[in-house]
């Protein structure tokens, strides 16, 4: 894997760990991001988390199969 591919896959690491944590722990994130508690803001971050999450699982799963394919970047 070359350096590219591991920043990319880190970066998705990163991503991802950050979206679960907003996900699963919104009152959390809310207090991180001194946001009042309410319910749209509930529905965003979780709406937020998953995107997260989702471009985590992307660049994470794009750089794992760009690697074993035996592509060179």
């Amino acid at each position: 894997m070359t350096r590219t591919l591991a920043i990319q896959a880190g970066l998705g690491i990163a991503s991802g760990t950050a979206g679960l944590i907003v996900l699963l722990r919104p009152a959390a994130a809310r207090g991180l991001l001194r946001m009042e508690a309410s319910e749209p803001a509930t529905y965003a971050l979780r709406i937020a988390g998953m995107m997260l999450v989702a471009l985590g699982l992307f660049l994470t799963g794009f750089a794992l199969a760009f690697a074993s394919a035996g592509g060179v970047a």
